[in-house]
């Protein structure tokens, strides 16, 4: 209690550890709740979970609430499947998909990840995951960082054609992106364009925290 309530002074360290993929997993007290960092940034709750949450709420709760099945691209410490099953009321399928088996054993110790009852966690790599699934999913969460990078294949038109054939009529992509500069502005701009207009709506929520813009397709 006394680490919680200091944390809103300075932010106390409760645990740290290596990862040959995240290279440092930091569980943290800050602003008196618990967060997962890197290095460099926020990998779950604190500033992450309030941007996505935010594109939920864009696309609106008691939609996302009757959904059936969900996949999360790149879980971490698995806020926003927080979000999804404490928050909105979720009870379909969550499928939640991450290639740091080292992450999701923090998660689990720290923030009671295996105790949602309607999740499934799968160490995968997205690119792959996306590739081998035969479901159709009604909303498609893509946040997948390492530290500050995301990887290029998220902004490829293989990768954004492959997601909009596995969303079913009616569903979401859900795409929290960071934009540092202005060449970040304009891969997203060119990512849009991977979606026709006349088979799919999209919108973005720009400058979320400072540095997110957060884009959402939706499959008419």
């Amino acid at each position: 209690m006394f680490r919680r309530l200091f944390s809103y002074i300075l932010p106390v360290n409760i645990h740290s550890r290596k990862s040959a993929i995240s290279k440092t997993i930091e569980v943290t007290w800050a602003n008196g709740e618990l967060v997962l960092d890197s290095k460099n940034t926020n990998y779950s709750y604190g500033s992450l979970q309030r941007v996505l949450r935010l594109g939920l709420r864009t696309i609106g709760f008691e939609k996302v609430a009757a959904m059936q099945e969900i996949a999360v691209l790149g879980v971490a410490g698995g806020s926003v499947i927080k979000t999804l099953a404490h928050e909105i009321g979720c009870t379909g399928r969550i499928t939640g998909v991450e290639i740091d088996a080292e992450i999701i054993s923090v998660a689990n110790e720290f923030f009671g990840l295996d105790k949602i009852p309607n999740c499934e966690i799968v160490i995968d790599d997205a690119f792959e995951f996306i590739l081998k699934t035969r479901k159709k999913y009604e909303l498609i969460i893509i946040d997948v960082f390492k530290d500050t990078e995301m990887p290029n294949f998220l902004f490829e038109h293989f990768f954004a054609e492959r997601l909009g054939f596995l969303l079913c009529n009616g569903g979401f992509i859900l795409f929290n992106t960071m934009t540092l500069s202005s060449s970040h502005d304009q891969r997203n701009l060119d990512y849009l364009s991977h979606f026709p207009k006349e088979a799919f709506r999209s919108r973005t929520i720009p400058r979320v925290e400072n540095h997110n813009e957060v884009i959402i397709i939706e499959k008419i």
